[in-house]
Parts: structure tokens; sequence; C-alpha cells
């Protein structure tokens, strides 16, 4: 699937109508194109947007964008961010645009998502046994020779599911082993001996080809700076080994692969030590959160809180919701809660107020998030809280992968309110 099908894909996106299926939208834009809607560049908070509204931060994202940019190639990383966080392929290509290898994904809908918006490269950051889904990237490589898929392995016996499903593949399917995190972690090998044995397996299958060796540092148990750079030091002595036996022998590279939104500093500490072998190493680092940030975890164990000196990512998101409840002094209730708000690390966090009757914004002060229902947000308020039914509550949020999941088409807004954009999810 060439790249300007993908651009046609994109396109194809401005001219999906704005309907019942989007919420937080104008409902005088029912029957517009995204386009259409996009070009009155209506104001958020004036624009006939209802509540509750999920909207990204048009500068903030592009921060973000540029900054990984920059941090990646200031350490000689090679860039596929973890496209799960927003699966918006507007985001994947924007990703692309700054520099990044490719996307990253988890599961093979995700890639189904990726390949029909174009993108020429997926790091699959998972074990792949379905025979379905490896038959479909079979069909993608064999169609498509500028294709590139590398996915997990981590036992025997996968290496033998996917090689029965793929027996008459014309192009074999990129792997490399997974290391685990190490005992009681996720998937991944837990032993180098076992990493050798699975190593084997994929030589003796035909239809794979042993591409490099990855893991996820992030799920260490008990996970500090000194355990990560330890686990990370033996992902890449288990390359190196690797290489050494010749298990690499006919590659132009070797794929080396580490980095979620936790710890890429410690990969590019680890990654900067990678001896010299046999044919150039492609150091894939694979963060995915940074692309909003957020106002939660990853405000808290964002790398770039170690290293000030190399910048520091914009939270990008804002839920505003409005005030439908306020029945006593202390307490308060707005119209978003778990089908809109992500929940599963913190609650959101109160941040503004907008008045109803139009006066200036200013900050939540005195009111806390408390708990949320299905369809409210419920509020703590202190004696110094200035709220009203019908104000407009600005709230961050904790968590992206479970905030954009929330939402099919997201304005994005400049800090003035302007709503310059919308993006598409495919979750």
């Amino acid at each position: 699937m060439a790249l300007d099908t993908g651009t046609e894909a994109l396109a194809r996106l401005a001219e999906e109508h704005i309907d019942h299926r989007f919420k937080g939208l104008p409902p005088d834009a029912a029957g517009l194109t995204v386009a259409e809607l996009a070009g009155q560049r209506r104001n958020l908070f004036t624009g006939g947007f209802t509540t509750p509204v999920l909207a990204l931060s048009a500068e903030r994202l592009e921060h973000n964008l540029k900054l990984m940019e920059t941090y990646a190639a200031r350490h000689g990383l090679a860039f596929a961010p973890h496209g799960k966080t927003s699966m918006a392929p507007q985001l994947f290509h924007r990703q692309i645009e700054h520099g990044a290898w490719g996307i990253t994904l988890a599961v093979p809908h995700q890639v189904r998502v990726a390949r029909a918006f174009g993108v020429q490269r997926v790091f699959l950051a998972n074990e792949l046994v379905d025979a379905s889904s490896l038959r479909w990237v079979s069909a993608e490589l064999d169609a498509d020779p500028d294709f590139r898929f590398i996915a997990y392995v981590d036992s025997v016996r996968g290496v033998e599911l996917m090689d029965a499903a793929l027996r008459g593949a014309v192009r074999p399917v990129d792997v490399v082993v997974e290391l685990a995190a190490g005992e009681g972690a996720r998937t991944g090998v837990r032993t180098e001996a076992e990493c050798a044995a699975v190593a084997d397996a994929v030589a003796a299958a035909p239809t794979l080809r042993l591409a490099g060796v990855a893991g996820y540092e992030g799920e260490v148990p008990g996970a500090d700076p000194e355990k990560v750079h330890a686990w990370l030091r033996r992902l890449v002595a288990l390359a190196a080994d690797f290489d050494k036996a010749g298990r690499f022998a006919g590659l132009d590279e070797i794929v080396l692969s580490a980095g979620g939104s936790a710890w890429f500093d410690a990969v590019a500490d680890v990654f900067a030590e990678v001896p010299e072998l046999s044919v150039p190493v492609l150091k894939l680092l694979r963060s995915g959160a940074y692309v909003s940030h957020d106002d939660g975890h990853y405000r808290e164990m964002t790398p770039f809180n170690r290293v000030p000196s190399e910048g520091a990512l914009e939270p990008a998101f804002r839920l505003w919701s409005q005030v439908v409840s306020r029945p006593s002094a202390e307490q308060a209730f707005t119209n978003a809660g778990k089908r809109d708000a992500a929940y599963d690390l913190h609650l959101p966090f109160a941040q503004v107020v907008r008045p109803a009757d139009g006066g200036p914004q200013r900050p939540a002060t005195g009111i806390e998030v408390t708990g949320l229902s299905d369809q409210h947000a419920w509020l703590r308020t202190a004696g110094e809280a200035e709220l009203q039914v019908g104000d407009w509550l600005g709230m961050g949020l904790s968590h992206p992968c479970t905030s954009f999941d929330k939402w099919q088409l997201i304005p994005v807004a400049e800090a003035d309110g302007t709503v310059v954009d919308y993006i598409r999810t495919f979750f």
C-alpha cells in the first residue's frame, strides 16, 4: 500500500460528515464535513460546542512532537512512537513528519488501521500467533515491497504457530526475540538460554527472519534507575551474543528496541554504549504517551524530570464539562464522567473555571474532583471556591491511552479557543 493511498485516506477523513456519533461538537454543525467545520474556525467556548468536550492544545501538541524529534536525534535513536496511545492516523503522520522511523502498535487491528492510512513501517510490540492476522500481514508484505513489519516472539511454540500460518508466503516475516523484564514481569523470554532456543526455532522456520532483540523496561519489577539500566544492559548483551554467534548473518541492520514513556532516558544512556556489531544497529525507541503528555501519571514519571536540561513535555489535553448541580456549599457536579475521562490511574484534576456569564477564566481554586460516575464528576468545593450552575470547568487528565479512546473526533484548539482541526481516532 503506497503512502499516497494513505494521504488519500487522510483526505477522506476531512470529507466525513458531522453527526450524532461525535459528542461535544456543535449540534448545528450536523451535516457539515469535518473540513467545512474546521474551516469555520469556531471558538471552543462560544461556537456552540456542548459539554463534555475534550480538546487538544494545538501549540502544546506541536511542542511535544518537536521535542521528541529533537531528543531522538540528539541521542542517535530511531523513533517508532507507540500508536496505541492515540490510534489517530493524523497524529501517526505528524509523528512521521517529525522524523519517526515508523509506528509501534500492539494488536493486529491497530496494524490494519495504520496500513489503511499508508504507514509503511510497523513495529508490533507484542507476540502475534493468530493465523488469520498473520496471513493478512503476509499478504500486505507480498503486495508491497516497501512495507516493513517486525513482531515479537517469545516462545518456540509461538514460532511454530507463526510458521504454520505463514506457509506459502513470498516474504519472511521479521521477528525480534523479546527478553522479559524479569521474573513475574509481562511477556518475554525469561533467560538468555531460552532466548537462544527461540532464536534457533526462528532460524529453522523458513517463513520467519530473526531481525534483532527487544523488550520493555517499564515492566522491570521494582523499577528504579539502577534496575532499569541493568536490564537494558542485559538486552544489549543479548544482541551482542546473538551477533557473535552468527544469528544475524545476512541482515543489513540489527534491530535493538526498548523504551516506554517513563524510562527513555535510561534507554538513551544504555543504547549509547552499544558495541560495534557486524552490521549497523537500529536503536529503536518506542515511547508514545509524549504526544499529548498528561497532568498526572506521566507528569510524575516523565524522564524529563530527571534531565530537565533536555526540555519538558507539556500536557495537551483538557476536558471541559459544565456544572449541572450545586446542591450545597461543599459539593457540586459536572456532566463529565467515566465515559469521558481517564480514571484508571488518577481522577481528573480541576484546573480552570469559565463563568457562565462570560467573565474571565480563573483558576479552579478550592475545587477537587473526588469521584466519577458514568456521566458525572463529583466535586468537593471549599469555601473559596467560586462555582455556579452553568459554569464550565476545565480539567486535566492522567494517562493519555485511556483518554483518547473515549473520543472519536477531538477538536484541536489554539490558545484563544479557536478550533483549527479535528483528530479522528480508531479504537
